[in-house]
């Protein structure tokens, strides 16, 4: 295995990060916690953050062990986004909605139908938008300028001397 300067493996087609990762799928942006956070600034000033925090529920939802706690979290997630009376209503349709009588019985995958609705709502709506958003090209815009300061330049500049000798 080939290290650069720093002792890092060197590979010429290392993996997306960052900005590239995200606009490459919604999969990849909900997997970085950076780009959750900016994905969600960009969802608060769309007035649909909910949606992103009702997913992210869901997923925390999924690795809950125990009854009890399924129950606390099951209703937890309903009062939330899903009851006619939540504080953070997300918009799914009405005959997936959940009756109040099956948080009684919780399994992790309960919510898993209507996780995937708001999933579909985001990547064919809001994502798209997101990536067109200041909040986005900017994060882009100053993470390629970190790429291209001179610190990184002469890291590479050290990486190529030692790989050409």
């Amino acid at each position: 295995e080939i290290n650069d300067s720093e002792g890092h493996p060197s590979s010429s087609h290392q993996s997306l990060k960052g900005t590239s990762k995200w606009a490459s799928s919604l999969e990849n942006l909900l997997e970085d916690p950076e780009g959750v956070k900016r994905f969600r600034e960009f969802l608060k000033k769309e007035f649909s953050e909910e949606n992103v925090l009702f997913w992210l529920a869901c997923e925390e939802f999924k690795k809950t062990q125990g009854k009890k706690q399924m129950q606390e979290k099951a209703k937890e997630i309903y009062m939330t986004f899903l009851s006619s009376k939540a504080s953070s209503q997300v918009n799914v349709e009405g005959q997936s909605r959940l009756s109040e009588t099956i948080l009684e019985t919780p399994h992790p995958l309960m919510f898993q139908k209507l996780q995937d609705q708001i999933f579909n709502l985001m990547k064919y709506d809001s994502y798209s938008r997101f990536l067109k958003s200041d909040i986005f090209l900017n994060h882009k815009k100053s993470e390629e300028q970190e790429e291209n300061s001179p610190d990184a330049q002469t890291a590479a500049k050290r990486a190529s001397r030692i790989y050409n000798t």
